[in-house]
């Protein structure tokens, strides 16, 4: 230690310190670090051993023509069920959300005003029949006596004129009748379809008037329900050949996420004109919708099933690369050789569905292609094929040195005493 602190009073002794300090804290730090393995590194994107991967093999089989769209839920019939009289509504017998059906009663307006205008009108018509009773029986006795020259003709036609006269005004007496009827029906009033009941745009007890504008209650139909959607005016003719042929076309109606799959239902009708505007024509599709998961207005992604091609070669969509390896753009797959190397091999694609792409040229069913890792490949380079990969040893907890304990933190230090942290 006295020599270190003689050799320090120089300048060459505080670096010869320094570097002495900071050989035994390397040595130190590389006495604690675990052995690492460079398997890793020798099969990285830089390496020259061989790279994993994950592969898949071109199968031969049906494959589904589906054009995708967005859509919008829509009831077959929204009713917004208004009164069609004024009065007090006295009683509301809905309850929101209820399903009701056609003619099932809904609401009650105070009918006793109209009750008395019913009572009024069938009184006047009585009066009035009476009149004309009494009318037709002088017309007879005006003609009876007009055959004996007991009176003028004149007279005869007066009485006549004064029948139909009569006739008239009971004619109008049972128009108000009527009328008065039907206001009293009005009174009552009842769900014109069947479906769900909205919430309550009136409370009971309020006087209602025909010039309201949100009603009592918006009806809708649930079951069936409907999706509109728009698709490419280029698909209208195979669409058409379709429906002309008898067959019926299934849509699917998948959740905002397009993952989660909520009704399936098919195909209605399609709109009587393309938009020119947008290139596109509007469809409709039918669902049962028994279970309630669709709701008006709700958004939905369409898959529109067209056909079922057979006899197609398939693969996963996730093998396709797109680039110019061989300097020549072009979509390719790497396919894998019986010697694990790969080759870039150029496809032509048909239909896509979901995950699956149809091969048209360029493969054959049971070649393997690279599905995963594809972007550290390149023509010729080997692969380790999954179930070549070879498992670990162990999968435990690697053991602490025995030269050294955990200390309070977490940590380890050497021996039962001081040390290094």
């Amino acid at each position: 230690m006295q020599a270190l602190l003689r050799r320090a009073r120089s300048l060459p002794g505080i670096l010869t310190i320094i570097i002495v300090l900071g050989a035994a804290t390397y040595l130190v730090y590389r006495h604690f670090q675990p052995a690492t393995s460079t398997a890793g590194n020798e099969r990285g994107f830089n390496g020259n051993g061989p790279a994993a991967v994950s592969v898949a093999a071109v199968t031969a089989g049906d494959i589904a023509v589906r054009i995708p769209a967005l859509g919008a839920i829509s009831p077959l019939a929204t009713v917004t069920v208004k009164t069609q009289i004024s009065g007090q509504l006295q009683k509301i017998a809905f309850q929101e959300g209820q399903l009701v059906h056609e003619g099932d009663f809904l609401a009650q307006i105070d009918p006793r005003p109209y009750e008395s205008a019913l009572n009024q009108a069938k009184a006047n018509q009585s009066r009035d029949e009476a009149l004309l009773a009494n009318a037709r029986l002088d017309l007879s006795r005006y003609q009876g006596l007009l055959a004996e020259d007991g009176i003028s003709a004149q007279q005869v036609d007066t009485q006549r004129a004064l029948v139909a006269q009569y006739e008239g005004t009971v004619a109008a007496d049972t128009a108000l009748v009527n009328t008065a009827a039907l206001n009293l029906q009005y009174a009552h009033i009842v769900s014109p379809v069947t479906g769900q009941a909205g919430l309550r745009q009136v409370d009971q007890g309020n006087y209602v008037t025909i010039g309201d504008a949100n009603g009592i209650v918006v009806i809708t139909q649930m079951n069936p329900i409907t999706a509109i959607f728009s698709i490419p005016e280029d698909n209208v003719t195979t669409i058409q050949q379709r429906l002309h042929s008898g067959a019926t076309l299934v849509v699917d109606a998948y959740d905002r996420s397009n993952n989660k799959l909520l009704a399936s239902g098919k195909l209605a009708t399609l709109d009587n004109q393309i938009d020119a505007t947008t290139g596109t024509i509007k469809l409709r599709a039918i669902f049962d919708n028994s279970a309630g998961v669709l709701y008006p207005n709700q958004f939905v992604n369409i898959r529109l099933l067209v056909n079922t091609l057979s006899d197609q070669l398939i693969m996963p969509n996730a093998a396709v690369q797109r680039g110019a390896p061989n300097g020549v753009v072009s979509t390719f797959v790497y396919k894998v050789n019986g010697d694990s190397t790969v080759t870039v091999q150029p496809v032509a694609l048909g239909v896509v569905d979901g995950e699956n792409v149809v091969v048209t040229e360029g493969l054959a069913a049971g070649d393997l292609v690279v599905t995963e890792g594809g972007d550290r490949l390149r023509d010729g380079a080997k692969v380790l094929l999954p179930a070549d990969v070879p498992k670990p040893v162990s999968t435990g907890e690697k053991k602490p040195n025995k030269n050294f304990r955990k200390d309070g933190g977490g940590g380890f230090r050497r021996g039962n005493g001081g040390g290094f942290p």
